[in-house]
């Protein structure tokens, strides 16, 4: 997305020392759909149910619930003693390439998913959807081959795991994400794995996206790994 201070042109990936009545600035995505500003010290409103985030549809959190407007101003938290660089008036070095996670410029998503119990026939790796313009944090919908129900689409209300994917009485699938309601009374027929979840933010309408069914184990190591490598970039990050 770009991003400059002032307007000239900043690193990212790199702490940025800013000062009062600097301007930061961002342009138009060339890939993926969202980029992440962290500050020092936090953005400091009120915690609701043990997060800082914002929560649009039920008005939770961040500024009273509600998206940021022009003038608004953001709270930020006091910033911790840093170490070594910081404490010598630097900033920490930027982070590595190696360290980095990629992957918003790709062309397609290729998600990993555990099966449902649920009787219907799940999505595919053979059959690529494609994401449609209705997605938001909510859930991500899907355009490909009809997904056919074995006993109707309507099922009794029950629990929606965070990268559930549910298809609806129109057999195509929704992806749902971190603002998605708690129950639902649709076929739920997989689960997208937790590591795979942050590709499916980054996906923009009409890219492709192709399922892979993996196992539980499989779901575990993939988490293992995410583990390890965030410990990896963090120690990284503080020598």
């Amino acid at each position: 997305m770009g991003f400059t201070v002032n307007g000239q042109d900043a690193p990212s990936w790199t702490a940025v020392r800013v000062r009062p009545g600097d301007v930061i600035a961002f342009q138009m995505a060339s890939a993926g759909c969202r980029a992440y500003l962290a500050v020092a010290g936090g953005i400091d409103v009120p915690p609701v149910l043990g997060s800082r985030a914002t929560y649009l549809r039920g008005r939770l959190g961040g500024l009273g619930g509600r998206q940021l407007q022009k003038g608004d101003a953001l709270p930020v938290g006091v910033r911790r003693a840093g170490r070594g660089a910081e404490r010598a008036g630097r900033c920490r070095p930027p982070v590595g390439p190696t360290i980095r996670p990629s992957g918003s410029a790709a062309s397609s998503w290729a998600l990993r998913t555990i099966a449902s119990r649920r009787k219907a026939s799940g999505p595919s790796s053979k059959a690529p959807t494609t994401s449609r313009p209705q997605a938001d944090r909510m859930g991500y919908r899907l355009q490909g081959p009809e997904i056919p129900h074995a006993r109707g689409h309507d099922i009794v209300s029950d629990g929606i795991p965070l990268g559930g994917i549910q298809v609806p009485g129109e057999r195509q699938p929704i992806v749902l994400l971190v603002d998605r309601q708690t129950t639902g009374g649709y076929t739920k027929i997989a689960t997208v794995i937790g590591v795979d979840i942050g590709a499916i933010g980054q996906t923009r309408p009409g890219q492709r996206i192709r399922f892979r069914r993996v196992s539980l184990e499989e779901a575990h190591a993939a988490r293992a790994a995410e583990a390890r490598w965030l410990a990896h970039a963090i120690e990284g990050l503080s020598d």
